[in-house]
């Protein structure tokens, strides 16, 4: 019948897709269980913390201090505050948004690439985010490319750049090609249709810098797919 037929199809189409990617995570997580994402839980908590802390009238300055970034700022300032940054949930979202966001992606990534490249990436993405509003803003309006010298007061926090960069970077790993235009391409919907701001620029800037990551790692190990064998313990192969 067509109806099976395609159904048949479709279904093996997301297991080539998505099938290495979810029996290393669920292998991961059925041996390990918590224990195979330690840096995700930690990020989680740490998110939890910041929220419930910036939301208190002693403590808010205290994170803007660690962990704000604006781009009217001295570079070496916003460089040190990068890092933290990411954990630090923005203050006109909903938190269960960026602790969902850690969660998964996060989780899916230390399992899958493992916890020094889910945190490399992570940065890098964040990184290309932060550098790019200063871009931007000195380009100015007049371009697409550009922002409004308003922005430079934007207080830029929050965990989506690294949670697009994550995801870019895992469906390369596990050749899940179809998720990974699909990532990239709403992000770029997002900026043309949606919000043209500068948070939706910087999830473009994150996915550029991802992409380019995995184009040179492509060069210098061709072919290179998948991850460790599943998590056991404490300890992480990579």
């Amino acid at each position: 019948m067509p109806g099976r037929r395609e159904a048949s199809a479709l279904g093996r189409a997301a297991r080539a897709e998505w099938g290495p990617l979810l029996r290393m995570v669920g292998s991961s997580l059925v041996t390990a269980r918590l224990r195979a994402i330690p840096v995700t839980l930690t990020a989680v908590g740490l998110t939890l913390v910041f929220h419930f802390v910036q939301n208190q009238t002693w403590g808010y300055h205290a994170v803007q201090n660690v962990g704000s970034i604006q781009a009217w700022e001295h570079l070496w300032l916003a460089l040190l505050r990068t890092p933290l940054s990411l954990f630090v949930p923005a203050l006109d979202l909903p938190v269960w948004g960026a602790l969902a966001q850690i969660l998964v992606v996060f989780g899916i990534a230390e399992i899958c690439v493992g916890r020094r490249q889910t945190l490399l990436v992570a940065y890098l993405a964040t990184l290309a985010g932060t550098m790019y509003a200063r871009i931007g803003i000195w380009i100015g309006p007049v371009s697409p490319l550009g922002l409004p010298d308003s922005d430079k007061y934007v207080i830029d926090t929050g965990p989506s750049a690294a949670v697009v960069g994550l995801a870019v970077f895992v469906c390369w790993r596990y050749r899940a090609w179809f998720t990974c235009a699909a990532v990239a391409v709403a992000m770029v919907v997002e900026v043309v249709s949606i919000k043209s701001n500068l948070a939706g620029k910087e999830h473009v800037a994150a996915v550029l810098a991802v992409l380019v990551l995995c184009a040179l790692r492509e060069v210098w190990r061709p072919g290179e797919r998948g991850a460790v064998a599943p998590v056991t313990g404490w300890a992480h192969p990579r």
